[in-house]
């Protein structure tokens, strides 16, 4: 489910980056439609990191160790976005990225391997 999920959020972000109108959705919702190239390029960096993410959870290439560090900060990095997200003045925002961040943030720490 996480990989999925990551997957999705970096689907998203490349969307966004090639000029899909979602700025409502996305960085406080500040943007109607399309995003302005600095948001463009930020959301086509982190695209690719999302995908990373996904394949490196589905994949687990990694020692126990350091897997369980990985999905521990992504676990972490998500549980912060939860809060972000549902501080957005953007209600498009809390409504989709609030819970998808929840539930991988949730995914991430449950999948973490044993030591």
């Amino acid at each position: 489910m996480a990989a999925g999920l990551l997957c999705a959020v970096g689907g998203f972000q490349a969307a966004l980056a090639a000029g899909a109108p979602w700025g409502r959705a996305a960085y406080g919702g500040s943007h109607d439609g399309v995003l302005p190239r600095r948001l463009r390029r930020i959301s086509g960096a982190t695209a690719p990191v999302y995908i990373g993410a996904a394949a490196l959870v589905t994949a687990d290439p990694l020692p126990p160790r350091a897997s369980r560090r990985v999905f521990t900060g992504l676990a972490v990095t998500f549980a912060v976005g939860t809060a972000l997200n549902g501080m957005s003045r953007s209600p498009i925002e809390r409504a989709i990225w609030t819970p998808t961040s929840a539930l991988l943030a949730f995914t991430l720490w449950r999948s973490r391997p044993a030591v």
